[in-house]
């Protein structure tokens, strides 16, 4: 499931930007200063090595917009991490934020580097020394960072132990994601599946679909998709294919059960990074087909978890007719020129920024039960986080029906207006 080399994600989310700052009617000025970061940072951060000798490895920070609230959004640690992907992510986040009505803005931030070739010490002096290249431009009150792709809640601990010893207090909403024993939030790992399957259910019920009824393939089986397949078979669904990728075999692999997935035999041979044991799934019966597979399932339901521009011109006409929805777990999942394709053939998108929301609603939360210094139990967490993205799901159904536009351009067009009038009142613009 790797990027190609030859797409700029940013450009894709600056072209949605402009579909719909145009529906918008927005003036010039406003789309001018919403279509790019209102700040950002690129830094060489040099680490040593066990053996004592530096590395320089390339860091991004991208604070795209606070006009709502504090900015809030993931450090990634990833090989093919470029600054326009941490851009668009950035931007991806003010909209999500938005869209729930949380009062907050969006950033993003990353640093080049693949953590599997580390060595455990390693791998925390990469996170302290990402933290004193930022500390003062980050904190509670102006940019709260949070997990994403392959940094853990052990990165977000080393991070807020680094950033509370470089300021001389505690500070648990610097960072969320933090293990829960170290003021973390409980259901903080299960938010980002959990929220897209919320709003799933909600879909389904509008249609009148038994979600017990329904099939479901999957790619991507870290902290989203393996929670979003874990809330999806607790509500009855049947999964019947994970894709993930095999950093032994640098490949990406589906695992195909067509009488359906046992969801707890599965987790019993992924590792901490949504690797599944390919030997052990053949001993289990799994099928082992190309990575790409997941999307050519007879399946109802897509849940593209893993990374960006999996869904594009060159594949979507493998896409079973059977497919009536694709729900984008991941960000930026679908080449945006293949929407008009997927709606001709009746299948309903549920676009990324209000289906993989959970995950910041959540954070939001460890960050207020971080300041208080309260914290909820579960039920309470994963209830809350149901209320708020279903409520979000409302708006934008609403607001789609009411103007006929497509879920994708109405939870863009309520975001992009909600932050934009923001803008405004503080007389930024």
């Amino acid at each position: 499931m790797e990027k190609s080399h030859y797409y700029n994600v940013f450009d894709m989310a600056q072209k949605q930007f402009n579909r719909c700052a145009g529906l918008l009617e927005l003036d010039n000025i406003t789309r001018e200063f919403l279509r790019v970061p209102m700040r950002e940072y690129q830094f060489s951060l040099p680490v040593f090595m066990d053996n004592g000798e530096p590395i320089i490895l390339r860091s991004f920070l991208v604070q795209y917009n606070d006009a709502r609230g504090p900015t809030k959004g993931g450090v990634r640690f990833h090989p093919a991490e470029t600054i326009d992907t941490i851009r668009a992510l950035g931007m991806w986040m003010t909209w999500k934020c938005a869209i729930n009505n949380l009062p907050l803005g969006g950033s993003s931030s990353g640093v080049v580097c693949d953590p599997h070739l580390f060595t455990l010490s390693e791998q925390e002096r990469v996170c302290r020394g990402f933290v004193r290249k930022i500390a003062h431009l980050t904190g509670p009150q102006w940019d709260v960072l949070g997990p994403d792709i392959m940094t853990s809640p052990q990165y977000m601990l080393w991070m807020l132990d680094e950033y509370e010893t470089i300021h001389g207090q505690k500070y648990p909403g610097f960072i969320t994601g933090k293990p829960i024993h170290h003021a973390g939030s409980k259901g903080r790992k299960e938010a980002p599946g959990y929220g897209a399957m919320v709003i799933l259910r909600e879909v389904l019920k509008e249609s009148g679909k038994d979600i017990t009824k329904t099939r479901a393939s999957f790619q991507g089986f870290g902290m989203v998709g393996q929670h979003a397949a874990q809330l999806y078979h607790q509500m009855g669904g049947v999964i019947s294919c994970v894709a993930c990728w095999n950093h032994k075999d640098r490949a990406a692999y589906s695992f195909v059960k067509n009488d359906g997935i046992d969801f707890d035999q599965l987790v019993s041979i992924t590792n901490e990074f949504g690797e599944i044991d390919k030997e052990k799934a053949l001993d289990f019966g799994y099928q082992c087909l190309p990575g790409d597979d997941w999307l050519a399932q007879d399946v109802d339901i897509l849940v593209p978890a893993a990374l960006e521009n999996q869904i594009r011109q060159d594949n979507v006409n493998r896409i079973s007719n059977r497919v009536k929805i694709i729900i984008e777990a991941a960000n930026g999942p679908t080449d945006l020129d293949i929407d008009p394709l997927l709606k001709d053939r009746g299948i309903l998108v549920i676009p990324d920024i209000l289906a993989n929301s959970g995950g910041v609603i959540c954070s939001y939360f460890e960050q207020v039960q971080g300041n208080m210094n309260y914290f909820w139990p579960k039920e309470e967490v994963l209830s809350k986080i149901d209320s708020q993205i279903t409520s979000a799901y409302f708006d934008v159904s609403n607001f789609a029906h009411t103007y006929q536009v497509s879920l994708r351009d109405s939870s863009y067009m309520l975001a992009i207006d909600r932050v934009a009038r923001a803008c405004h009142e503080r007389n930024w613009i």
